[in-house]
């Protein structure tokens, strides 16, 4: 598959190297020719130097061609331009532009194009290793109503079958990580201590997924309480 990429920064030089390796063909856009000295000597994709929302660039770079386009130059406006170009002018489905400016995001996004917020991730993903609890949402879809997010758990829930996660909180675990490998659960599929859950859900049912899972009393003290209260009526007949 071919790929666009704008920026040659060093997102952009690692994006790059990393799709070239898995077999792509890549070109990558940046007005700054001295920027593509971040790409290795080995580097077979095409450099072009130029504005990334040009569309004579654009063509240069094989956009009629590709399948994908990524915009990740320093720039907001420019990023978000050039992917809505790739993708209204050149019917490019597959675009992602990167943002530094959560709340743009959030605008784009909404306009149908997939972004990454890099300074709120950022800040996200470090709050998540020094206070994993809650919820954080990876990824959102355009209209803003189901989300995929990573989700925090009560360690009661150690030792439960996934399918009891899904029937808490009305959510569809969408993959577990496991030991640094993604893993899709099935039927049987238990929860391990250490598993990072990640589920899709309505936005509106994120608190009360972080509600069902935080609880401390955990899932096998529920089950322990609901059959002790079905007892009670049978044990009141028999007396």
């Amino acid at each position: 598959m071919h790929i666009v990429i704008m920026g040659c920064g060093r997102v952009g030089s690692t994006l790059a190297h990393i799709l070239e390796d898995r077999g792509h063909s890549v070109a990558v856009i940046d007005q700054d020719p001295e920027a593509f000295r971040k790409l290795r000597s080995s580097f077979k994709g095409k450099k072009i130097t130029g504005i990334g929302f040009d569309q004579t660039v654009l063509e240069a770079a094989g956009i009629r061609e590709a399948v994908a386009f990524a915009a990740v130059s320093s720039g907001d406006n420019s990023n978000v331009i050039s992917a809505r170009v790739a993708r209204e002018s050149f019917g490019v489905e597959r675009v992602a532009a990167r943002i530094y400016d959560p709340r743009r995001a959030e605008v784009y996004q909404r306009l149908g194009i997939p972004t990454v917020a890099t300074v709120r991730w950022t800040a996200d993903q470090m709050l998540r290793r020094l206070l994993p609890e809650g919820a954080e949402e990876l990824w959102r879809d355009p209209t803003g109503e189901v989300v995929l997010a990573e989700v925090a758990y009560d360690p009661a829930w150690v030792g439960e079958k996934v399918h009891a996660v899904e029937e808490a909180t009305k959510a569809r675990v969408a993959f577990v990580t496991r030991l640094g490998e993604a893993l899709l659960p099935g039927p049987g599929m238990v929860l391990q201590e250490g598993d990072v859950l990640h589920v899709m859900a309505a936005h509106h049912n994120l608190d009360d997924l972080q509600a069902a899972l935080s609880t401390r009393d955990g899932p096998s003290r529920r089950v322990q309480e609901k059959r002790a209260q079905d007892r009670k009526p049978q044990q009141k007949g028999t007396q």
